[in-house]
């Protein structure tokens, strides 16, 4: 009985008060959602999941062997995915992460080399930055994928051991030796011989990602895939 009266006085509240898309702002969501269905087909797939050659993985020729990499969604500067980035960063918004996660993993888990995919880890936060936004964007946007995908998400194999300074502003090489040696793996032997499907949530110049892959490629027989929500810069 009591359920019931929450869920009709959660129904009223929702009429009165109706929970806006977080990426226009304009229209009313579902109570589990955060993006409408017309942002939802506005956002734009990039579809580089089904390339061989795309510009994701262009950025690590050279840097890291990788399976593939590949980015969600396209970024345009001022636009509805910049819009629900922002949420998820700086909002305390966890659930869009998961959201977009979950609209990627159902075309994710159609291609090759993804569907071969055995864990997905996300970058993982210091635990004090963790802490100060009270969660890790990276592993909501792991969690949608795990369930779309229907793979296991796990932050506990990479951890990182260094609050690095801040990213922005540094050159490719100058963010690359800022978080070289931030990474470690954990309990290595259950990661033997699997493909781990590495995310983010955004791509800039990739050097994080390529920290992270190198260190897990330290493992026996691990191979490493890449995605994130988007590709910026």
């Amino acid at each position: 009985m009591k359920s019931m009266l929450q869920k009709t006085i959660r129904a009223i509240f929702q009429l009165i008060y109706p929970k806006l898309c977080f990426a226009c702002s304009k229209y009313p969501v579902l109570q589990d959602c955060s993006i409408c269905i017309s942002c939802q087909y506005k956002i734009t797939p990039t579809n580089y999941h089904q390339l061989a050659d795309n510009p994701v993985l262009e950025r690590f020729w050279g840097r890291v062997e990788l399976q593939h990499a590949s980015s969600s969604f396209e970024f345009i500067k001022g636009g509805l995915l910049q819009n629900l980035i922002h949420h998820l960063k700086y909002e305390n918004r966890p659930e869009v992460g998961v959201e977009l996660g979950k609209m990627h993993g159902s075309r994710l888990v159609k291609t090759e080399p993804y569907n071969s995919v055995d864990f997905i880890i996300p970058v993982p936060l210091h635990a004090h930055r963790k802490h100060k936004r009270g969660y890790n964007q990276a592993a909501m946007f792991a969690e949608g994928l795990s369930i779309s995908m229907r793979k296991t998400w796990t932050g506990s194999h990479l951890i990182r051991t260094e609050n690095t300074q801040t990213q922005t502003q540094k050159s490719r090489i100058g963010r690359f030796e800022n978080v070289e040696k931030a990474f470690e793996v954990v309990s290595p032997e259950r990661l033997r011989n699997k493909h781990l499907l590495l995310v983010d949530d955004v791509i800039t110049t990739g050097a994080t990602l390529e920290a992270c892959a190198i260190k897990l490629l330290e493992v026996e027989g691990v191979k490493v895939s890449v995605v994130a929500i988007a590709l910026a810069g």
